[in-house]
């Protein structure tokens, strides 16, 4: 059966994005706040802005960070730039939401069942600079201060 894009109510009462047809079983990263939100930022909208780029929201997983700038639908998914920290090398990047979405660590040998990704609760949009991640301020630092 083809995947679908929803929208459904959690019991909290917050609208969410699924691109699943199992949505109440699936992991929905795409909130309808968040959808809003990202109407403002939409892809290439803050080219130029370095340091002072809006980040929108911070998805997780473990000690991976998505610091996502910019997003805007296609299709049936939403497509997001954001500022990867935490893998082999911090970047910046274009994520699916739809792949973000089924993305699993099996941390049950460490009593933490499967991890999925998920947003950073109570997170404000505030410009990079302003983040407390060393991480990735380094990242920014490397690209844009002067030697």
């Amino acid at each position: 059966m083809p995947s679908a894009a929803k929208y459904y109510t959690k019991g909290n009462g917050v609208a969410h994005h699924c691109s699943t047809t199992a949505f109440d079983m699936a992991n929905c990263l795409m909130t309808a706040e968040l959808a809003e939100q990202l109407k403002d930022f939409p892809l290439y909208s803050q080219d130029g802005k370095q340091k002072d780029a809006t980040c929108v929201c911070v998805f997780e997983i473990g000690l991976i960070r998505w610091y996502v700038l910019e997003g805007q639908p296609e299709g049936d998914d939403f497509t997001l730039f954001s500022i990867i920290v935490g893998m082999a090398e911090t970047e910046y990047g274009y994520a699916s939401v739809k792949e973000m979405e089924g993305i699993t660590v099996d941390g049950s040998r460490y009593g933490l069942g499967t991890l999925s990704i998920r947003q950073i609760p109570d997170f404000k949009p505030c410009p990079l600079a302003e983040i407390q991640d060393k991480r990735l301020q380094d990242f920014l630092s490397r690209l844009y201060d002067e030697p």
